[in-house]
Formats: structure tokens, sequence, C-alpha cells
């Protein structure tokens, strides 16, 4: 068997020990740009096609028809009917009617031959890659819903190709833009939690009875997310948590992931609730376990607990919790801040105080757009902030927020996790996807809009009914 010169370099460099088994299959690109603080030439108005129409997708059609300076150029999804509901929410909000593709697992190449500026990929998490790197070759920016990859070499494919096509790649980490988030992002840059050295983010959020609904709203098409589940033991969705923990401490901006170990309980959740409730789905086989935790250890010293657990009978929460020398904040079960400087941090701050905090240190992107967010909707508001910004920075020739150094290292806990679980806890590295630029790259700053520069098209009826589940 003869080795084109890429896989002899890349097969030398293992042999030689240069770089770790997970690491990069692109480390010797010559022809390719740091995407992290690239900005794109603006674009005045950003034609947008839209892959995926289900729950999340809907309401991205939704949240996109209020800003002024995007044009939905073209819908997709497998099901007609689901075009059908696409268009009819278009012509709802007072915008043209799309062109419309479906009927086939190919009809999205349609979608991406168009003249467009954004693909905007709401599909199962398998296609994440392989639509997001044709749309890149075709000359489009990309946003990708989370995770962004499934695998070590789907992340360092997306990372070649936004390098190479100089085409930006966001994953729609809408978590990163909750008022709390926003808010915590904002106390850590202005130095009040002092040096941080750990951090907590999980995705905990009872699923069973959503991914084994077989049909109609509020199900996943051939129940996608129930197979995930099966026979890949690791945190399979971790980015919810790990994406806002991972801006503080400047990850691939000053700081990266270093590596990792990785731990399932067993499986007995899901079976409970199957015996119970649907005894179809009782005794699966292999099925993931109940609870994964993953620890992450930093270049910088700190570490970062992940959980996953999408089965247990427990309430939502994503922990979202930052502790460091002079203070600690946690927002799961209840917003909850304690600092150095207030009873030596024995206590929470009471719920006068938390309020004055919370006006002091409000994001100046909640403080501009967060009331008009909360009224147009997506799991409180965030989604629309998130959508806001991206479109703000496309027509502004700005850089993201998120850039697909980002994508790729907090998706990549998916396949890193699995292989840590599998090998009993065993420490995995984690691949540096900049390739050595996070020690210069620059850290996400306090950003904001200005909505003159990106007007809504009808602020007087904003509002709409939320979709999905984050």
């Amino acid at each position: 068997m003869s080795l084109n010169r890429k896989e002899f370099l890349w097969a030398s460099a293992l042999a030689a020990g240069a770089v770790p088994m997970t690491g990069s299959a692109g480390l010797f690109r010559s022809n390719r740009q740091n995407m992290c603080g690239f900005a794109a030439p603006p674009i005045d108005k950003v034609r947008v096609g839209i892959i995926g129409l289900g729950m999340r997708g809907a309401g991205a059609v939704q949240r996109l028809s209020k800003i002024r300076d995007v044009e939905i150029v073209a819908l997709c999804d497998l099901l007609e009917e689901k075009v059908v509901r696409g268009q009819k929410l278009l012509v709802n909000a007072g915008r043209n009617p799309a062109k419309v593709f479906s009927g086939t697992e190919e009809a999205w190449k349609g979608l991406v031959a168009l003249d467009l500026d954004l693909v905007y990929i709401v599909t199962p998490w398998r296609l994440h890659v392989p639509m997001a790197v044709h749309a890149m070759k075709n000359g489009k920016h990309t946003a990708v819903e989370v995770p962004a990859s499934v695998t070590i070499e789907e992340s360092w494919e997306l990372v070649e190709t936004s390098e190479k096509t100089g085409k930006h790649c966001m994953m729609l980490e809408n978590c990163c833009y909750d008022f709390f988030e926003l808010q915590t992002f904002n106390m850590v840059r202005q130095g009040v939690f002092g040096e941080l050295t750990h951090a907590e983010g999980a995705y905990i959020h009872n699923l069973c009875t959503l991914i084994t609904n077989e049909r109609g709203q509020g199900s996943y098409q051939g129940q996608w997310r129930l197979s995930q589940n099966i026979g890949r033991n690791g945190n399979l969705y971790p980015t919810h948590g790990l994406g806002p923990v991972s801006q503080c401490l400047d990850i691939n901006r000053g700081n990266k992931y270093d590596h990792l170990v990785s731990m399932s309980s067993q499986e007995a959740a899901f079976s409970e609730w199957a015996r119970g409730n649907n005894k179809k789905y009782a005794g699966i086989e292999n099925y993931r376990g109940d609870m994964n935790t993953t620890l992450i250890k930093c270049a910088k010293g700190q570490t970062i607990m992940i959980q996953h657990d999408v089965s247990s009978p427990r309430p939502y929460s994503r922990i979202h919790m930052l502790q460091g020398t002079k203070g600690i904040a946690r927002k799961y079960p209840e917003q909850r801040i304690a600092l150095a400087n207030h009873h030596h941090g024995h206590t929470w701050l009471n719920s006068a105080e938390m309020k004055a905090v919370a006006a002091k240190y409000e994001h100046p992107l909640s403080r501009t757009i967060g009331t008009i967010a909360k009224k147009v909707g997506g799991h409180g508001g965030m989604d629309f902030i998130m959508d806001y910004r991206l479109i703000y920075c496309l027509k502004n020739g700005l850089p993201l927020d998120q850039d697909v150094y980002d994508a790729a290292a907090w998706s990549s806990i998916v396949p890193l996790s699995i292989e840590s679980v599998a090998q009993k806890g065993w420490t995995v590295e984690i691949p540096d996807f900049t390739r050595g630029a996070w020690k210069t790259n620059t850290p996400l700053g306090i950003v904001d809009v200005d909505p003159t520069k990106l007007p809504l098209l009808n602020a007087k009826n904003i509002g709409y009914q939320t979709h999905g589940v984050t």
C-alpha cells in the first residue's frame, strides 16, 4: 500500500512522537489562515439558506425573519410538510416566499448552490460536517447547530476547510448568550472573581419522552437522537455547559484544553422510565450510562467538570459554575454569587445584593437588545441575541464571537469522552485545533451592537412562539 505525501508526513510525525494520536490531519497545510479574529468583508444584506426545519429550524426562521437586513432565500428539509410550514412562517412574518427544497437526502445541495452568504444548518448531528464543509467549499459562511462535529476527524475537517476557504464556521452555541452567562462573563473580564481556578457545566435534561417520540411535532425525525444514545457511552452533548465557561477561561485565545478523563455510571434511569411509560424501549442493549462526568485539565492549570444526563428524573440544569480566587458564581438550581469581600465568601449574596450586582455587571448585549430579545424569544431570548449578533458581525465585517476552533474543540469532547470511558477513565489528550496560535490569539472581549446598524423589520409586532429544546 502506497501513501500520499499528506499520509506519509502524518505517519512520520506519529512515528517520531511529534503529535498525539488524537492530533491533526492537517498540521502541514501551508495555504491556511488563522480564523480567530478573522473578519470577512461586510455584507449589506445577508442572504440565508436554512437546512432543517424541525424544532430548532422553525425557530430560526421566525427569529431571522425579524431582522430587516436578512433575506431568507431558501428553505430545505427532507419532509415537504416541514418546508411548507417554514414557508408559512415567512409569509406570516411579511417576508417574501423562499425557494424550497425537499424530498431527497441530497436536496440540500440545491440550496447550497444558490447565491447565498450564510448556510444555517439545523439537522441531525451526522449531517453537520458534510453540509458545512460543502457550503464553505462553495463560498458560503456557515452556522452549525451543536455539536458541530462528532469525531476528531470531522473537527479537523471543519478547521481545515474554514482556514482554506476563508469562510466562517460558527457553532450555534446559544447558551453563550444567556443573560446570566453574559453577566458572569462580564464579571470575569472585570476581575470580580479574581483568577479562575475551576469551572463546571452540564446538560442535565430528562429527554426520555422526547427522544422516543416517533412522529409529529416535537419528535426527532426517524428517532435519530435516540439512536445516538446506543453504543456511544460518553458525554454526547457537552457544549451547552462547556461553551460559556470556555469563553471565560479563554480557551483557544490564551489558553487551551490539555487532556481529559471521563467516566459514566451504569444505565438504569432510561430502563426504569421505559418499563413504566413505554415498554417497547425497555431492555435496549448497549445504552449509554445515565450520568457521564468528564474532567478537563487546561494548559494554564484550571479544571473543568462537564456532566451529561438526559435520562434521570432531575430538574433541568447546565450548572454554569465559575470559581476563582475572589469569588464564585453558580446558575442552577438558582442564580447565586459569593464574594471573598462579603463575609469572606462564607455566604451567598442576598436578593438585593444580587440585583445590585446584576445591574452593575449587566453585559452590554443584554442591556442593548435584551428587552427585544425576550419579546422575540427562543429559550428566553438567548437564541435571538445569538442570531442578531451573528448577522450584525456579518453585515458589519466584524470577527465572530465563536469561530471554527471553538466549534472543533468544544465538540471534540464527545468522541474523546467516549474514548476515555471505553479505556476505563484513562487520560486522553485533547488536540490543539489552533496549532499553537492559542498562545497569541486575542481573548474575546466585551462586545456590543448598535441597533441602528441592523434594524428590526417590525418592532411593534415582534413576538413569536418559541420552538425547540436546549
